[in-house]
């Protein structure tokens, strides 16, 4: 029996990337009875690592529920171009967390983690970026430039479609 690189490479990654895969896609194709408890269990992202420590133990300590969506996926090099970066490896997450912050963070927010072959994991959305870079309580202690600039375009952009949005702005306490 031969397993082929979509289901094999997130192995490399050890049984929980890999179990979580399954699982995930599982959800996916409408499979019954399906491990949801596996793939909720904030434990079985550990194999992620932030500067701030394991993704799992992060997520406990900020107080925060894994729901759904999920996903843990490999993506194969598909062009040339990624000849230098390699095979990815993406874990996408959907976290209600909580804790005092913006509510597009705390509630159904977004953490993408990415791994290039023999590279660490690298932050991808806003909500990743504070949990690798600042300690669970202290998420949302400091704005952020790159933020700010983002939601001021959003903003613009909705303001200017006529959808007034004046809720949305970067996190400052």
């Amino acid at each position: 029996m031969k397993i082929g690189p979509p289901y094999a490479k997130p192995i490399e990654l050890g049984w929980q990337a890999f179990a979580l895969s399954l699982v995930a896609s599982e959800v996916t194709d409408d499979e019954k009875e399906v491990n949801l408890r596996f793939l909720h269990d904030p434990l079985n992202y550990n194999f992620v690592t932030t500067a701030q420590g394991k993704l799992g133990d992060l997520l406990r300590r900020g107080r925060c529920a894994i729901g759904d969506p999920v996903a843990v996926d490999y993506l194969p090099k598909v062009s040339k171009k990624q000849i230098e970066k390699g095979d990815l490896w993406r874990v996408q997450l959907s976290v209600n967390c909580n804790i005092p912050g913006p509510r597009y963070f705390t509630r159904d927010g977004i953490v993408i983690f990415e791994k290039c072959e023999g590279q660490d994991w690298e932050p991808q959305s806003f909500f990743a970026k504070r949990i690798a870079t600042y300690a669970p309580g202290s998420w949302f202690d400091r704005p952020d430039s790159k933020e700010q600039e983002t939601f001021d375009a959003a903003r613009k952009a909705f303001e200017g479609a006529g959808v007034p949005l004046r809720s949305l702005q970067a996190p400052s306490r």
